[in-house]
């Protein structure tokens, strides 16, 4: 096993190393001191808001992830895609989801694509997958040696399948739900184990993987591993453990204004924002207007979701010492996000209590709007509400300035340059006899080793803008500009195009296309130039307006939504 390095200025030798990698597809010894390539551990979280954890502002305990947090790196200008589906297909393949046939509200399998997973196993990596997909692949037909997890959306956390003997039916809002494990995919799952709790058997399943891999011979165990990690919380149904619950609940009657202001305050003491991330416009209710009945309905709701992200916390702190005991800690790779913003969705199905097996309840759009704080609106949304993640990375062997935050602009997109780099992978222009789009994005990782003063604002920048399409919203930012519309009702402006200035304005509070109509035209062009390009390209005109109106209607009111 190769030694830790001892000074970046030695990276060059890391780089050649790689390259060699690359050319042959195994690791080249030298003997200089050069680290071996990482192992990497990717974690999604499902519908979690961008200020939901406590290295990012929240009350809600996160000591696990705080620390990675503490230790590593923050991102405060990452983003998703809104929505799960397209997310996923982003960060999985570098691409945006429109590219691959994955940005319709209809579920697809990826197409002129590659997978990390792919790309990583050709590499010499091992690769597990565990967890929430959401598509149409079997993620071990797509470069995985494991999947083991739910192949589609959203499902009952304590019964994804049929009813048990002695338990409730299990609440649902649509199934039955494909899971696959390795090559056998089915539906439904009734897990036997009534223990079962999607965060915490998702995890169980991670350990046990790691565990099989390093029970097997030693030359396998010189291989480094790649291990995705999807957890399905905090997205609906609201559901946990009863002492989980017990931890928050009552301490959200203060309401959401006083919750949000505390979380902006925190954010601005640990120095995680400036003046620049401005309190954006409160789009909830004023917690006096509801009934006595309806703030204890909503200070349940709340306790629920943060005794979800707390379970997960909990769970992340399993694998992190499970890793530690494999002796793996030092030189792993450790990314966390969520797929989109909070969700403002409105369901509720099923007879129980919220948060138990019975009932599907999900969070709306007051507390996802704290959720998202102090960003704009939600999940769905093009604005910085539905499309900011919280991005923590954490790698001892390799991050030269732990604790420190960056406000470097990145996307899902960016995942793939960043692995390959590490790697020394290859990445080709055709996989399987299917033409393979160049990738989208850029490597984090001068960032992640705080070279070319990464942390300084406007030291690194972008080649290329960024673009968003998902539902009723759209966007495109290049530079410190960002161009923003939506046709949703009830946005100021609706149907035209927004213009905002991200390095002064990152909550998008003052509009100012007015002002300059000339960044406004070259941004639309820009973002037509992009939207005209794509192989799946269905805005579709008046009738298209009408499609994703109906189709927002769905996402935010209709109990069964579509592919959720």
């Amino acid at each position: 096993m190769l030694t830790k390095l001892n000074s970046w200025l030695t990276f060059p030798l890391m780089a050649l190393s790689l390259s060699l990698v690359a050319c042959t597809g195994h690791v080249i010894a030298s003997e200089d001191n050069v680290p071996a390539r990482p192992n990497i551990v990717l974690i999604l979280a499902d519908d979690m808001g961008w200020s939901d954890i406590g290295s990012y502002g929240g009350e809600i305990s996160t000591p696990n992830l705080d620390t990675l947090a503490n230790k590593g790196i923050r991102f405060t200008q990452f983003h998703n895609t809104a929505k799960c589906s397209t997310s996923r297909a982003s960060l999985l393949t570098g691409l945006y989801a429109q590219q691959v046939d994955m940005g319709r509200i209809r579920i697809s399998t990826i197409k002129n694509g590659v997978t990390l997973a792919e790309i990583l196993r050709e590499a010499g990596y091992h690769t597990l997958a565990v967890g929430k997909h959401h598509g149409k692949d079997n993620l071990f037909e797509r470069g995985f040696d494991h999947y083991w997890g739910l192949r589609d959306g959203a499902t009952n956390h304590f019964n994804p399948g049929i009813q048990r003997q002695g338990e409730p039916a299990p609440a649902f809002k649509r199934k039955p739900r494909t899971w696959c494990f390795d090559g056998d995919c089915f539906a439904p799952f009734t897990p036997k184990d009534k223990k079962y709790y999607s965060s915490d058997t998702f995890t169980d399943w991670s350990i046990e993987l790691l565990n099989n891999l390093y029970a097997t011979t030693d030359k396998q165990t010189d291989k480094p591993f790649f291990l995705y990690l999807s957890f399905q919380a905090p997205h609906d149904p609201l559901q946990a453990w009863p002492e989980d619950i017990a931890k928050y609940r009552g301490k959200y009657q203060v309401g959401f204004n006083a919750i949000a202001k505390k979380r902006y305050q925190r954010q601005r003491e640990m120095g995680l924002i400036d003046e620049s991330f401005q309190y954006s416009q409160p789009t909830r209710r004023q917690w006096d207007e509801l009934t006595p009945k309806q703030q204890d309905d909503q200070d349940l709701r709340m306790a629920v979701y943060a005794a979800m992200i707390d379970n997960m916390d909990q769970n992340i702190g399993r694998l992190l010492a499970r890793l530690k005991a494999l002796g793996k800690a030092d030189n792993t790779l450790i990314l966390f996000a969520s797929d989109n913003g909070s969700n403002p969705s409105i369901v509720d199905t099923g007879d129980g209590e919220i948060g138990n097996i019975d009932r599907w309840a999900s969070l709306g759009g007051d507390w996802a709007n704290v959720s998202n704080t102090p960003l704009r609106l939600y999940k769905n949304d093009s604005f910085q509400g539905g499309i900011s993640t919280p991005l923590i990375a954490h790698w001892p062997d390799g991050i030269q300035q732990p604790g420190a935050v960056s406000e470097f602009v990145g996307h899902f997109i960016d995942f793939m340059p960043t692995l390959l780099e590490l790697s020394g992978a290859t990445y080709p222009s055709s996989y399987e006899g299917e033409t393979v789009f160049p990738f989208e994005g850029v490597s984090l990782l001068p960032v992640i080793q705080g070279k070319e003063n990464a942390f300084e604002q406007g030291k690194l920048t972008r080649a290329k803008p960024i673009f968003w399409q998902w539902g009723l919203g759209k966007a495109v930012r290049d530079g410190h500009w960002k161009l923003v519309s939506s046709d949703r009702f009830g946005i100021p402006n609706r149907g035209e195009w927004q213009l905002y200035d991200m390095q002064t304005d990152k909550s998008e509070t003052n509009n100012l296309a007015q002002q300059h109509p000339e960044i406004v035209n070259k941004m639309v062009a820009q973002y037509e130039h992009w939207w005209q390009q794509l192989p799946e390209n269905h805005e579709g005109g008046f009738l298209g307006f009408i499609a994703r109106s109906v189709l927002w209607y769905f996402l935010q009111t209709e109990s069964h939504h579509p592919e959720e």
